[in-house]
């Protein structure tokens, strides 16, 4: 059995968060009370939030040959990510510019830069297959579909995947997510993706993905907690009560405590606590990896 855990797939941004007063609507003003700079891209964010849990991981993504790209990728080093998979390429590194107000509710724009363009040639797929686990996101797809097409083929070369399919892909609809779909064992989206994804309310939508072959599926419903179903078992697992600050990343802190359980060999129910758990703590900060606990700050 290999000593890599996990490995992730999914787009590299240099997140740009404007603290607001308050989310503009179309023909309406607001202002910016602070401007940080953090590190993002939703694989990302798990993937740094398994390792700070002292797990082996490793990225596949693409950076531009930019100062975004230089701090995304010394990023990942400093907290202990091997990016030998991490490919860097000419052109604009991806960014988000995310809106965050005083209560903590939040609007993005993502500009892919680089991030759609990563071919399946240039992956080390051996070296991927040394992982016990590979995660993915999604990508834009504005400026290509190399990336989602690589997807779909490194689900074909791995045992383990672990998915979260976010809105974009969500919206692409059923048919053009099959392919990576029928290779998940742990599938992570939220109450509203799944149900876009699927057109159907979410407990009939896992119905068909069991059906499909998903061993594990999560969905994540923010402040009721998650519901998970196995097989035939089903469980809801409410969340921690906290003080909110910022929502950024807050799914992502969720994969990472909850597939650091599944990859330890835990029940789904202290899986499904243990994304609870990183959640929490990743939405008392701002940014979606401010917040994410080292292992010895917690107790699991």
């Amino acid at each position: 059995m290999s000593d890599m855990d996990a490995i992730g797939f999914g787009a590299l941004n240099l997140d740009k968060i404007y603290l607001v007063d308050k989310i503009p609507k179309a023909e309406e003003e607001g202002y910016v009370k602070d401007l940080q700079l953090h590190p993002g891209g939703s694989a990302a964010n798990t993937i740094v939030g398994l390792a700070r849990l002292g797990l082996k991981t490793g990225y596949i993504g693409k950076i531009g040959n930019d100062e975004d790209g230089r701090i995304l990728l010394e990023d990942l080093k400093r907290e202990g990510v091997d990016t030998r998979c991490v490919i860097k390429a000419r052109g604009r590194s991806g960014s988000a510019i995310i809106l965050v107000d005083e209560n903590g509710n939040r609007a993005i724009l993502v500009d892919p830069g680089v991030n759609d363009t990563i071919r399946f040639e240039e992956i080390d797929i051996d070296y991927v297959k040394r992982f016990k686990l590979l995660h993915l996101t999604s990508f834009i797809c504005k400026n290509g579909y190399d990336s989602f097409i690589s997807q779909k083929k490194i689900v074909k070369e791995v045992d383990r995947v672990s998915f979260d399919p976010g809105a974009v892909y969500a919206e692409r609809g059923l048919k053009e997510m099959e392919d990576i779909l029928k290779y998940t064992t742990v599938f992570l989206p939220n109450k509203a993706e799944i149900e876009k994804l699927f057109g159907l309310n979410y407990r009939d939508a896992v119905e068909e993905c069991i059906k499909m072959g998903i061993e594990i599926v999560v969905i994540k419903m923010g402040s009721k907690g998650c519901y998970i179903r196995k097989g035939e078992r089903e469980i809801i697992v409410k969340p921690f009560k906290v003080n909110v600050v910022d929502t950024t990343g807050a799914g992502d802190a969720f994969n990472a405590g909850f597939l650091y359980g599944y990859l330890k060999g835990k029940d789904i129910e202290e899986c499904g606590k243990l994304g609870n758990l990183i959640a929490s703590y990743c939405i008392q900060k701002v940014g979606a990896r401010e917040g994410l606990p080292r292992k010895d700050e917690i107790r699991i």
